[in-house]
């Protein structure tokens, strides 16, 4: 996987911790610059982390699956984006305005499920984590302090299309893992 493929994997995956930080900067009466740092590390050090996590849970079965990896891969970044188009096309859940620890814990292991799936896609291709694991950690970072800001500025007009942009990335990534092992495409 190129420094480009994981910078696309990247953004993809800090889609859901930006539309929930655009909710959030919705929902806050006051925008400061702490909300966005609690946001973004929030969201960033667990985007970071769970790629790790699914990297090791993958080596920990990829060569039992060598013959199907690129299928795998494939299919859970298929699998997650598919859900992340079909979750931008829901209601908006209603406004909490909440950055305790308890809220934010559990939003952002709800915002970085799909990136422990990703991460797993880690081991079937041989990719290094850790440099993959920062660009994820810092570009969601970026975006969800930026989104905190940019909720509070422009409401919640974007919150389906980024989610929706982001599950259309990683399906486009996991069909061209599977067409350049196929031949299809060159590696």
């Amino acid at each position: 996987m190129g420094t480009l493929e994981v910078l696309f994997l990247a953004f993809a995956l800090s889609m859901d911790a930006l539309a929930v930080a655009v909710c959030k900067g919705l929902a806050l009466p006051r925008i400061r610059a702490k909300h966005c740092l609690v946001v973004g590390l929030w969201f960033g050090c667990f985007q970071a982390l769970m790629p790790l996590l699914g990297w090791r849970l993958g080596t920990a079965f990829a060569a039992a699956a060598a013959q199907v990896d690129h299928w795998i891969a494939f299919g859970l970044l298929a699998l997650v984006g598919v859900n992340m188009v079909r979750e931008s096309q829901a209601e908006d859940a209603p406004l909490d305005d909440s950055l305790s620890p308890f809220n934010m814990l559990l939003l952002a292991l709800a915002t970085s499920i799909d990136a422990l799936a990703a991460g797993c896609t880690f081991a079937f291709l041989n990719a290094d984590p850790v440099p993959a694991c920062l660009l994820i950690g810092s570009c969601t970072f970026l975006l969800s302090a930026a989104g905190v800001k940019l909720g509070s500025l422009c409401g919640g007009r974007f919150r389906g299309w980024a989610e929706g942009i982001g599950g259309g990335v990683l399906i486009l990534l996991g069909l061209r893992i599977l067409l350049q092992h196929l031949g299809i495409l060159p590696a």
